[in-house]
């Protein structure tokens, strides 16, 4: 396992988090895509779909459903981003 590879898709599934709190749901699923794509150890398998639901979500609602926001907190956890989703996706 490249570790330097890893710690990259934890960076762009922190830009898709970012880019979900922001508004932005078209650099979100960039992101996210990306996470899913560097991702070696399958931490990222469920993320880039939840993403893709919350972009959509944002587009059609104007922000994230609870059930949503949920299911990003509970794909990425036990790793560091999961408390981050509560904080950015309010």
């Amino acid at each position: 396992m490249d570790g330097q590879r890893q710690r990259r898709a934890l960076s762009a599934a922190e830009s898709a988090l970012r880019a979900l709190a922001a508004g932005d749901p078209a650099r979100a699923r960039t992101a996210a895509a990306k996470a899913a794509a560097l991702d070696q150890i399958g931490v990222y398998a469920a993320f880039a779909g939840l993403v893709r639901r919350a972009a959509g979500e944002i587009e059609q609602m104007g922000g994230v459903a609870d059930t949503t926001r949920d299911g990003l907190r509970g794909s990425l956890a036990p790793g560091p981003l999961a408390a981050a989703v509560q904080g950015l996706l309010r």
